[in-house]
């Protein structure tokens, strides 16, 4: 913005105080109260599109909302009214409202708030209209609304002011509508499965249950840092422990990490467990989940995302990591031998450490030449140990875990393995883990030794699976940016 656009800025603010203060001095209150809106815009659209009359109807309709845009001729005006669900014209006449009130609606602005009754009647041109007999103004607006034509279009200030982007842009509201749609069929789902929704603590003495950086906090009465949740998984195995069998939570993650259209370090997943079961059922919950949201949702299992055309018909792809590596590049890692793993990080430039482990290195291989061919859902089956500390070794494949992962449209979208329920077995790779992250020295901080204790009460055979929320509405809404399906994503520090 320009320092002669700032001038203008708050010359429009100065002459909106002032009509505010001209409000005042009739007794009008500026900002309003408690209105009776009896229907939505939309509603009133439903109800009265098809009458072909010109003459004003018998029934009075009651709408409010802002005002888009004012086309004012002498002693009549003609407003485009906007609410959440749609946008309808308003007719004022000074004859119909009355001298007084018309004095007042003068002082209405693109960008204040009002309630208006009146009767429905079709222009000339067929537009639906609302003839206002009476208006009630409930908010003046002091600043003046983007440019009515071009709208708000600088991504920057869409997402710090998600408020006028969500005023200016219409389509924006619309996929967070779709978003708390995609949510509530989430939960339909489970609960329908007989899953029970919790809350697991945000605030934890130990970050657990993935391998990523947390945020840091200190409790200043218990004299002690805490931890932001960075995955809910270890609350949520304690609960199979105490007996209950199917549970999920729908909750916010917090990973100290990079900002990126696919990352956000706060961040929506959807977690759930099923005792007795394993990563297979997991594979099977997780396609007929999405496709029953789909359905529910659009009405068919064939969108189109960023050009490309996605089916999620089931049954969805299935490949184990070899096999993934083996049909993009010809290597088959099962016959590498340990010195052509070296040889293998040279040619694929891999940016992986000297001591990786050849499950590091498989690891890396993949998501380096074969994500991004991942472009229908497909599901990565059967991961390294290396890379896989809370899942249950592959039978008679000791450096293999029954693990997988979602892809669609290259973009990892879910992460699911057979729970490791051998408390030996996990006490092993939790101290290999915090060795490697305190360089060598076991740091007890990042042992959680009480997850322990509650596995050798015993944990039934599990499965278990993490869906990232956001990304699954950035595929359903054809977004691809997570700020854009997030309504305040995280932005560096503004200049």
């Amino acid at each position: 913005m320009t320092e002669q656009d700032k001038k203008n800025v708050n010359i429009l603010r100065e002459e909106k105080l002032k009509e505010i203060e001209e409000l005042k001095n009739l007794n009008i209150d500026p900002f309003g109260k408690r209105f009776e809106k009896e229907q939505s815009i939309k509603e009133i659209i439903q109800k009265f599109d098809e009458i072909a009359t010109s003459e004003p109807s018998e029934e009075n309709v009651v709408a409010a909302g802002r005002i888009k845009a004012l086309r004012k001729h002498g002693k009549a005006a003609f407003v485009d009214l906007e609410d959440q669900t749609g946008k309808v014209q308003i007719y004022v006449k000074s004859n119909l409202v009355g001298s007084d009130l018309f004095e007042i609606f003068k002082k209405i602005s693109v960008g204040d708030i009002i309630g208006v009754s009146g009767s429905i009647f079709k222009t000339r041109t067929g537009e639906l209209t609302i003839i206002a007999t009476t208006f009630t103004l409930l908010c003046k607006a002091i600043r003046t609304l983007p440019e009515k034509w071009h709208g708000l279009t600088d991504t920057e200030v869409r997402y710090r002011k998600r408020y006028l982007d969500l005023i200016s842009n219409p389509e924006v509201r619309d996929v967070f509508i779709e978003r708390s749609k995609i949510i509530k069929l989430i939960r339909d789902y489970l609960d329908n499965k007989g899953y029970l929704e919790v809350e697991t603590p945000v605030l934890q003495p130990i970050p657990g249950g993935a391998t990523a950086t947390p945020f840091v906090t200190h409790h200043l009465s218990l004299h002690r840092d805490l931890y932001l949740k960075i995955a809910p998984e270890l609350y949520l195995k304690r609960l199979l422990v105490g007996g209950i069998e199917k549970v999920y939570e729908l909750n916010r993650n917090f990973r100290n990490e990079g900002i990126s259209t696919k990352h956000n370090p706060e961040f929506t997943m959807l977690e759930l467990y099923e005792a007795y079961a394993d990563y297979q059922v997991m594979m099977n919950i997780a396609e007929e989940m999405i496709a029953f949201v789909l359905k529910k949702l659009k009405g068919k299992l064939v969108i189109e995302y960023q050009g490309e055309k996605i089916d999620f018909t089931p049954p969805w792809k299935r490949l184990t990591m070899n096999e993934a590596i083996l049909s993009v590049t010809g290597i088959n890692m099962e016959e590498v031998s340990n010195d052509e793993l070296k040889n293998l990080v040279r040619r694929y430039k891999l940016e992986i450490p000297e001591n990786s482990t050849r499950g590091n290195i498989t690891n890396e291989l993949f998501e380096t030449e074969v994500e991004h061919t991942l472009i229908q859902p497909t599901f990565i089956m059967d991961y390294p140990v290396d890379v896989s500390p809370l899942s249950k070794q592959k039978p008679g494949s000791p450096n293999i875990v029954e693990r997988f992962e979602l892809f669609i449209n290259s973009m990892e979208l879910a992460n699911a393995f057979t729970e490791l329920n051998d408390p030996v077995e996990q006490k092993r790779r939790f101290i290999q883990q915090a060795e490697k992250k305190s360089k060598g020295e076991v740091n007890q901080n990042f042992v959680d030794y009480d997850y322990i204790e509650a596995l050798e009460y015993g944990m039934p055979p599990a499965g278990g699976m993490g869906i990232g929320i956001d990304r699954l509405v950035m595929l359903l809404t054809n977004n691809d940016s997570i700020r854009e399906v997030i309504l305040f994503p995280q932005l560096k520090k503004k200049e």
